[in-house]
């Protein structure tokens, strides 16, 4: 099974932001979550994409690569908080507030989905039995 990572460094966003772009695309197939970060309004949204598309190449260099970039899926992604740039911004009365710029570092990790051998449709789940209701329920509902 291929896996492979890519890693963008000094990101200028914060993590947390980041985060919920990341969140998007976790275990979907790779073409889906390029489509999903297409249209993402999020700005960091296109350094995700950079980074996808460098994991996604990252897997087609690998030994043993079966050359289907469908079978991909994003296994893991995540944003790390990377250093902090500080700045002084002018306050009134002479005094300065502290403007913290904050970076990211984001890692994605796809790997190549297993291949089924004997392909079948997914057993449906078996709904559970309603529980009763309690003995007093039906008093306290006639009220």
């Amino acid at each position: 099974m291929i896996e492979a990572q890519a890693t963008a460094k000094y990101v200028r966003t914060s993590a947390q932001k980041a985060g919920l772009v990341l969140d998007l695309i976790r275990g979907c197939d790779v073409n889906k979550a390029l489509a999903l970060l297409q249209f993402s309004r999020k700005h960091v949204a296109r350094d995700v994409v950079k980074v996808l598309r460098s994991a996604i190449a990252n897997a087609q260099q690998q030994e043993g690569f079966g050359g289907d970039v469908e079978r991909l899926v994003v296994s893991a992604c995540y944003a790390d908080q990377g250093p902090s740039m500080k700045r002084i911004r002018p306050a009134p009365m002479g005094r300065a507030f502290r403007v913290v710029k904050r970076t990211a570092h984001l890692t994605v990790h796809v790997r190549e989905r297993a291949q089924a051998a004997g392909a079948t449709a997914p057993k449906p789940r078996r709904r559970t039995p309603a529980k009763p209701a309690a003995k007093g329920a039906a008093k306290r509902a006639a009220k």
